[in-house]
């Protein structure tokens, strides 16, 4: 595809932001004088030169919103479908968030690194990181943004760089575990922008959270509906993919559905998400957790595996929040330990001692598990009933 040459564009950038970086009648940080020529930049140059058509890669920002630290400077789409987020930093600044040391700054990549493509640049040079992993070498212009003006040059590797950020698309996971890292960092990145809008007054979130604390939990303040709401949305999503249900017309489509073969939690989900304010207000996270988990094949993740959800939750908690892992003992008993438990509580139960010839089965005998999680020890007494008593056949037909 013919376009323009990147000796051309990048000229034609540095000229742009020469303009605007020194003209004393513009007021603004210096970042936002950048944002004009960047787009230019990306969208008519580097994006054609990657082998996109003008047009098809958008840039879509906000202006006015420095003080987010959830929210990158843009969101980038190609066709309209969401492959990235850029954050844009003053000249100077660098490219690389590890070595910040303003404290908005590193505390905003505390939270964007969950995100699974970000470019961060200031002009002079950009980087490229994936899930707070940097992927290849931060790539540097020839000359300064600020006073080079048309002798500002780039290396041939930005081109490169650009071609892999707007060429992503997720990598869906093969296991559970990789599943539960995945959506923990995206429920992660939810939570905070959750909180970070609360904090802001958000009118939307604001009225939902009172109306949490009036029907659920009424003593649950704002960092515990953040958390509720974020692990209710994840998962909410994330039994819309076992159902094969797709995310891609959005949230509010996905919970219509969800609805036809799980009423309870498809409109949990509608509830949560279908206010265009809190759509706009969580845009950032939402939008990156519906393309990354519309990728997710259930089929293949759990391979036919019943036991596959038994331990999702514990390898979730690892990455989004060990503390709360701990605090609430999210530690789940092997099956081999439950299967051994269970078979000697049957085998004591038929023994003198007890004289309950069908054992776990008898209608004598009461189970009670408390700490229930995800009813490892509960599937695991209704497997040995099933078992032992041919007329059950299976778990599914005992329970049903």
């Amino acid at each position: 595809m013919s376009g323009p040459s990147l000796d051309t564009v990048v000229s034609t950038f540095g000229q742009s932001a020469k303009a605007k970086l020194s003209n004393p009648a513009i007021a603004g940080a210096p970042e936002d004088q950048l944002r004009s020529p960047l787009e230019v930049l990306i969208e008519q140059g580097l994006a054609p030169i990657a082998g996109h058509a003008v047009g098809q890669v958008s840039l879509v920002g906000e202006t006015g919103l420095a003080d987010i630290k959830t929210r990158p400077d843009y969101a980038v789409t190609v066709g309209k479908v969401l492959v990235g987020f850029i954050e844009l930093k003053a000249p100077g600044k660098g490219a690389d968030p590890r070595k910040f040391q303003d404290p908005h700054d590193k505390d905003q990549w505390a939270r964007l690194k969950s995100l699974p493509n970000l470019l961060y640049t200031d002009g002079n040079a950009f980087s490229l990181w994936r899930d707070g992993a940097p992927q290849g070498s931060i790539i540097r212009l020839e000359g300064d943004v600020e006073i080079s003006g048309v002798k500002l040059k780039a290396p041939g590797e930005l081109v490169a760089l650009f071609s892999d950020f707007l060429s992503w698309s997720p990598i869906p996971p093969k296991s559970p575990r990789r599943l539960a890292e995945i959506s923990a960092r995206l429920c992660r990145l939810l939570r905070d922008e959750v909180s970070e809008q609360l904090e802001r007054g958000s009118s939307g979130l604001t009225g939902l959270a009172d109306d949490w604390r009036k029907l659920l939990f009424p003593q649950a303040d704002d960092a515990q509906f953040a958390d509720g709401y974020a692990q209710a949305v994840t998962f909410g999503l994330l039994i819309a993919r076992t159902r094969d249900i797709s995310l891609a017309d959005g949230i509010e489509h996905a919970a219509s559905d969800l609805k036809k073969s799980n009423s309870l939690i498809g409109t949990a989900l509608g509830l949560l998400t279908d206010n265009p304010v809190n759509q706009k207000a969580l845009a950032t996270s939402l939008g990156a957790m519906t393309r990354v988990l519309n990728e997710v094949n259930w089929a293949e993740v759990s391979k036919d595996d019943p036991d596959a959800w038994l331990y999702f939750y514990e390898h979730f908690l690892e990455v989004y929040d060990n503390t709360l892992r701990k605090r609430t003992g999210s530690y789940y008993t092997p099956p081999e330990v439950v299967n051994a438990m269970v078979r000697f509580v049957d085998d004591v139960l038929r023994g003198p001692l007890f004289g309950r010839a069908a054992g776990l089965a008898s209608a004598e005998v009461t189970v009670a598990d408390p700490a229930v999680g995800t009813g490892t020890f509960l599937l695991g007494v209704l497997r040995k009933i099933a078992a032992n008593w041919p007329a059950a056949g299976s778990v599914d037909t005992f329970l049903s």
